[in-house]
C-alpha cells in the first residue's frame, strides 16, 4: 500500500509539473513572443536570442539549463534532481512543439497592458505549480539559489537582480514600451508565484536542491535556510 501511495504521489507531482511547464510554454510563445514582450531569467535571454538571431528558445533554454543540471549531478547525483530535470526537459519539449505546430495567434499589440497581465498570470500559475512540486522552472532558478548560497543575498533579491539584468539587455532589441510592459508582466508573475507557493511549502519542496548546493557538513557548515522564491 505504501509503495502504491508513493507511486500515486509521484504521478501527481509529475502531472502538476507537466501542467505547469505547458502553461508557461504556452504563455511565453503566444503572449510574450507573439506580442514582442521579453521576460526575466533564461527565458528572457532565449527570447532575445530569437528576436536578435532567430534562435529557437526551446534549444537556447536547454543549452543554458544543462550546465547547472550537470553541476547538481556532479555534487549530489541525479537522484534528487528528478523534478528539476522533468521541468526543464518538458518545458523545452512543449515550447518546441507549440512553436512548430500551434496555429493560434494572440495579437495584442494594441493592448499590451492585457498581454502583460495575461503573461504574468499564466507564467505565475505555471511557475507556481512547478515550484510547489519541488521542481525548478529552469537553470536560472538553480543559479539564483547558488548565488544566494554564495553571496548571502536574499533569494528574492537575487531573482530581481537577474531579471533586471536581462530586462536591461532587452532595451537593445525592444522599444521602451515593450520593455516596461515586460517589467509589469514579471512583477505580476512574481506576485502570483508568491500567492501560490507559501514559503514553508517552497522551503521543503526545494530542500533537495539547497542540499546539493550547500557546503558539506564535513566542513562544519550548515546550509542557509531558503525563505522563499518571491520574485518581488
Amino acid at each position: 500500500m505504501k509503495a502504491k501511495g508513493k507511486r500515486m504521489k509521484r504521478s501527481a507531482q509529475a502531472a502538476a509539473i507537466l501542467t505547469g511547464t505547458f502553461v508557461m510554454a504556452f504563455a511565453f510563445y503566444h503572449i510574450n513572443f507573439q506580442n514582442h514582450l521579453s521576460e526575466g531569467g533564461f527565458v528572457g535571454i532565449s527570447l532575445l536570442g530569437e528576436y536578435a538571431f532567430g534562435l529557437s528558445p526551446a534549444l537556447t533554454i536547454l543549452l543554458l539549463d544543462i550546465p547547472f543540471m550537470l553541476l547538481f549531478a556532479l555534487k549530489k547525483g541525479w537522484r534528487n534532481m528528478g523534478p528539476a530535470v522533468l521541468a526543464a526537459g518538458s518545458f523545452t519539449v512543449f515550447y518546441a512543439g507549440i512553436e512548430h505546430f500551434s496555429t493560434l495567434n494572440f495579437d495584442l499589440h494594441g493592448q499590451l497592458w492585457l498581454a502583460a497581465l495575461l503573461s504574468g498570470i499564466l507564467t505565475g500559475i505555471g511557475g507556481g505549480l512547478v515550484l510547489r512540486c519541488g521542481g525548478a522552472t529552469g537553470g536560472d532558478d538553480c543559479a539564483a539559489i547558488w548565488l544566494h548560497e554564495k553571496t548571502g543575498l536574499k533569494i528574492g533579491t537575487v531573482f530581481i537582480l537577474m531579471d533586471a539584468s536581462v530586462l536591461l539587455l532587452s532595451l537593445f532589441y525592444l522599444p521602451l514600451a515593450e520593455t516596461l510592459y515586460t517589467v509589469a508582466a514579471v512583477c505580476i508573475g512574481g506576485k502570483v508565484i508568491t500567492w501560490m507557493v507559501e514559503p514553508q511549502i517552497l522551503r521543503h519542496g526545494l530542500v533537495s536542491i539547497t542540499r546539493i548546493l550547500a557546503p558539506s557538513k564535513r566542513h562544519g557548515h550548515v546550509a542557509p535556510e531558503v525563505k522563499g522564491l518571491n520574485r518581488v
